[in-house]
This record gives structure tokens, C-alpha cells and sequence, in this order.
């Protein structure tokens, strides 16, 4: 029998080019459910125990607390925006050429989400006195944690991790179990990477597409409105392609300098105004996206 004790698995990665990071943030919803006023609901309505349910907003109209949902909403948008799928517990992928932009920005939002909690505590007491006439009957002291209670409801979390350098799997069994761990740790691997670039290639369609459609006219009257984030999309895919392209997919490359040589100088202004542009514009976005790998579009 072999001994196979501390054995080490090798597997391809990316650990120069990319890294881990998981963003938690956690926000008090300030809701509850009240149990008497969902019986007098189903008794009134003579429907089944159990049928309906009251969840009452605890503080119905902060303002503060509302701006800190908000956003906690958007830092989550950011942060899906500038990184790239990975696995279903959270990790997303970020490239390193893009670890300082993405650290600055994530780091002066936590600030901002530090901020806005701190503003909400201090008015936390005020806002229950407040609310009780919103609430009338509903209202209910005990519904309400402590200060200190509340103030551990509110987190944000950063945290990097590193590509794992190979699959160390440090294991005692035989050479075909190990065959397999090996083989399952490679296909999740390469399967987590194709969804990565993937997201990537599925911004691009949606931009382009988008851009496709609304310049898609050539006279006064076939006119179509579209807002100046319509170039700016584009820009912003074009960027992506570049820095978060960490498998150095040629076709990936290639349609990133091809957009880049036909929005160079390109305005929403001279879009609205030219109708040759237009044409140019949408010719060019149009042979992209035929080159876009088939995603199930």
C-alpha cells in the first residue's frame, strides 16, 4: 500500500493575476412581525390561522435609516460592478490591476457607511418617541433593542483572500480517490473561471446591444432619445475588457482595441448630430457583437 499521508494536488492558477474578496454588509431592517395584529387580520377576514402576516416598519420614515439601506444598496452594486463572479458563497474574483482603484473606493464607501450609522444612532431614542403616533396601536416599547444592541445589527466587512497557489489537499487515501479529488478541484476551477469571463462578455452584449438599438436611426422623424450614459457604458466595457481580461483571451483583446479605435473621440453630442456617425458607430459595435461568443443571448 502506498502511503499517500500529506500528499499535495497541483492545480493550475491565476494567483499573479487575480485575488479573492468578499464584501459583507449588514443593515437593521427595523421591521417585525406582530402575531395579534395578523390574528385580528385572519379572524376579520375569516381566512385560515396562519394566512396572513403583519410586519410592521419599526421606525417607519427615518430618513436616516432609509439613507443607509440606500446605501448599503449601492456599495453592493459597486462592488458587483467592479468584480467578477466566482463561487455562490459570496468570493468574487477581482483582477490586481484593479485591487487600488477597487480598495480606495471600497474603503472610502465603508467610511461613508460608518458615517451614516453614527448619524442614525444618535437620533435612534428620538426616532422611537417619533414614531408612535405613526404606529398607534401597533406601537409596542418592547419592540425595540437597545442602543448598543442596534448598533451591533450594522457591519462592513472587507476582506481579500489570495488564489489558492495550488490545490493543496493535504489527504490520505488511495491514487484513485486522489485522481478524483484532483480531477473535481480542476473542473470547479476551470468552471468558475468561464462563468468570470463570462460576466464579462455578457456586460459587453448588453452595452453594445444597447447601443445598437438606440442609434439605430436616420432621420428626424425615426428619432430615438438616448441619455449620454449610452457612450459611457460603452467606454466603461471597453475598460472592463481591458483590466479584467486575466485569462489574456485573444478575441477578448482584440474586440477591446477594435471598440476603442471606434468610440475614440466618439460624443453623445456627435452621435445625436451626425447621422454618419451614427452609422459608423452602430457598424462597428455590430461586428463586435457578432464576434461575441454564444452566451445563450
Amino acid at each position: 500500500m502506498n502511503d499517500m499521508t500529506n500528499t499535495t494536488i497541483v492545480a493550475p492558477t491565476l494567483s499573479s493575476s487575480a485575488m479573492l474578496v468578499e464584501l459583507g454588509i449588514s443593515v437593521w431592517t427595523a421591521s417585525k412581525r406582530d402575531k395579534r395584529a395578523s390574528e385580528e387580520v385572519t379572524t376579520s377576514n375569516r381566512a385560515q390561522r396562519g394566512a396572513a402576516r403583519v410586519n410592521k416598519s419599526l421606525l417607519a420614515g427615518c430618513a436616516e435609516l432609509d439613507a443607509i439601506q440606500k446605501f448599503a444598496g449601492n456599495t453592493r452594486t459597486l462592488h458587483y460592478h467592479s468584480t467578477l463572479p466566482w463561487s455562490d458563497t459570496g468570493l468574487r474574483l477581482i483582477p490586481t490591476a484593479k485591487y487600488f482603484d477597487y480598495h480606495k473606493q471600497m474603503t472610502g464607501m465603508q467610511q461613508e457607511f460608518n458615517r451614516l450609522v453614527e448619524a442614525f444612532l444618535g437620533k435612534y431614542e428620538w426616532e422611537i418617541n417619533s414614531v408612535q403616533l405613526k404606529l398607534g396601536d401597533l406601537f409596542n416599547p418592547d419592540d425595540y433593542p437597545s442602543l448598543s444592541k442596534v448598533r451591533s445589527k450594522f457591519d462592513f466587512r472587507l476582506n481579500y483572500i489570495p488564489m489558492p497557489e495550488t490545490g493543496d489537499f493535504r489527504v490520505d487515501i488511495g491514487d484513485a480517490a486522489q485522481r478524483e479529488l484532483k480531477e473535481k478541484y480542476e473542473a470547479f476551477y476551470s468552471a468558475q473561471l468561464t462563468r468570470a469571463m463570462n460576466d464579462v462578455w455578457q456586460r459587453a452584449y448588453e452595452a453594445l446591444s444597447r447601443m445598437s438599438e438606440r442609434l439605430d436611426y436616420s432621420s428626424k422623424e425615426d428619432k430615438k432619445i438616448f441619455r449620454d450614459s449610452l457612450v459611457e457604458n460603452v467606454l466603461d466595457v471597453i475598460d472592463i475588457m481591458d483590466s479584467m481580461n486575466i485569462t489574456n483571451d485573444p478575441n477578448m483583446q482584440l474586440q477591446q482595441r477594435r471598440l476603442k479605435m471606434a468610440l475614440t473621440g466618439v460624443t453623445p453630442e456627435a452621435l445625436r448630430e451626425s447621422a454618419h456617425l451614427r452609422a459608423e458607430t452602430k457598424r462597428a459595435v455590430d461586428e463586435v457583437i457578432k464576434t461575441l461568443p454564444s452566451l445563450d443571448f
